[in-house]
């Protein structure tokens, strides 16, 4: 009767005391650059969001309102935000600096700890579609990272329409080429070689699509990279990525940069650059986003855009520096009796007003006292009808 439903987990009081610690320096750093917090409801309608979030369809949540319309429960933020661009915000002159902290939905079926429920902090810049915004996003993602106290992690930066252009040049069939994706996406790399090897097509042709597989590291792979791709859509992805490194330099932030040209979104709306976040020994991202410039047209609004998100719950396993106690060490407990309990309002009043956290607690009520007193950064109790108080 204790369970919870698959994938949903309870955050106690100092993992989510850390978690509002580290939202609060993201979001003011997040301020600092002009972009306006936004928030939109947790359900959204499937014809519309839920179409549009490219969350696959087994991961959504669905549920019926009165009506009998098919509502969801919403997989991400990037669409609503979309919608609400399209609409309320239509009066709006472009570009839109927006920000989030919002919870998402993506039911889990059988992947045991990963979470099914989790919160997001993200940005949209809404109606740039110059390099400089790409570059922006990517800066203001490194030094939220840096602001909410993480040093270490890397950033991993590809461009879409490289890699579609690529397979364009030597597979026909798009079942195979969405194979090939699938396989990068999971960094199933033993996969992705050995379904190279069962193609029907040249010795010549294998040698390039293994060869994608290396187009990882510094500008230093663009050159290849262009030998590799003969398209000039794929041309002008490389161009785009030597931009954006430029426009990096300038940011300073291109020493935790590192180019991967094998990088697909896990959201099919991406239309170019692509990116991920690492950190710490964490084997999985725990920041994505990019460049989706087809999106804001189904909600009657052409724009191009881009933005990231950054998973809440990864980023305080890299940071994994909870104190043993929690954040509940800075508070001050009153305790006392109750016939004192005006002089220990009194005193925790005044207390609050000089900006303290404090907790008051009648001494009859507590069971051992030494194990719950242990919790606090200070101890004052209340000892007489005048207001008198002993610092413990």
């Amino acid at each position: 009767m204790f369970e919870k439903p698959l994938g949903m987990i309870d955050t106690l009081p100092a993992l989510y005391e850390r978690a509002r610690e580290v939202q609060s320096y993201i979001e003011r750093e997040t301020e600092s650059w002009g972009y306006r917090p936004i928030q939109t409801p947790s359900l959204e309608y499937y014809e519309t969001v839920g179409n549009a979030s490219a969350i696959r369809e087994e991961q959504l949540f669905k549920l019926l309102d009165r009506e009998g319309q098919t509502l969801v429960l919403r997989p991400d933020m990037t669409a609503p935000i979309a919608r609400v661009v399209g609409s309320s915000m239509k009066e709006e002159p472009l570009p839109l600096r927006l920000s989030y902290c919002s919870a998402l939905y993506r039911a889990q079926q059988h992947e045991g700890g990963r979470r099914a429920e989790f919160e997001q902090f993200g940005v949209e810049l809404v109606g740039d579609d110059s390099m400089n915004a790409d570059g922006e996003v990517l800066a203001l993602l490194t030094s939220n990272l840096r602001a909410s106290g993480l040093s270490s992690f890397r950033l991993a930066v590809g461009h879409i329409q490289y890699m579609n252009a690529f397979f364009e040049e030597i597979i026909d069939d798009p079942q195979i080429v969405e194979e090939l994706r699938r396989y990068l996406y999971e960094k199933n790399f033993v996969g992705y070689r050995q379904r190279i090897d069962r193609l029907e097509i040249s010795e010549a042709e294998k040698s390039r699509l293994h060869q994608l597989h290396s187009l990882r590291g510094g500008p230093e792979i663009l050159e290849r990279a262009k030998t590799l791709a003969y398209s000039s859509k794929a041309h002008q992805a490389i161009n785009d990525i030597e931009d954006l490194w430029g426009i990096l330099q300038d940011f300073g932030v291109h020493d935790v940069v590192q180019i991967d040209l094998n990088l697909v979104g896990q959201i099919d709306y991406y239309t170019g650059i692509v990116f991920e976040g690492y950190g710490g020994p964490l084997g999985f991202p725990l920041a994505s986003g990019g460049r989706y410039d087809e999106l804001l047209e189904k909600f009657g609004r052409p724009a191009s855009a881009t933005g990231f998100g950054i998973r809440l719950d990864r980023l305080l396993e890299a940071l994994n520096h909870i104190n043993e106690g929690g954040p509940q060490k800075r508070s001050t407990l009153i305790l006392f009796h109750k016939e004192h309990h005006q002089q220990a309002l009194q005193e925790a009043n005044r207390r609050r007003q000089n900006g303290e956290s404090i907790v008051m607690q009648n001494i009859a009520s507590v069971p051992d006292i030494n194990a719950f007193t242990d919790k606090y950064a200070e101890v004052v109790s209340i000892t007489d009808r005048r207001g008198g108080h002993n610092n413990e």
